[in-house]
């Protein structure tokens, strides 16, 4: 059963943390992922700040990028 915390924490909000944690873990700027999966620096920061619904082409790409499973970017552990 989930907590009231895990219930308020969608899966947006769990992309956008784990997305920006493991960035920051591989010491890439938003600009230098966003190059590196063909994407805007500017959409890479709106899909941190949980902004955007992604596509899960682009998340694909993200965690390709980061190289990790696409499930770690939805997890909702810590990455």
């Amino acid at each position: 059963m989930k907590t009231q915390e895990q219930k308020k924490f969608g899966a947006r909000q769990r992309l956008a943390k784990n997305l920006r944690a493991l960035r920051a873990r591989n010491g890439l700027s938003q600009e230098a992922l966003a190059d590196l999966v063909g994407l805007h620096r500017t959409y890479v920061g709106s899909v941190e700040r949980s902004e955007r619904n992604v596509s899960l082409d682009n998340i694909e790409k993200l965690a390709e990028a980061l190289k990790i499973d696409i499930s770690n970017l939805l997890a909702e552990s810590s990455p």
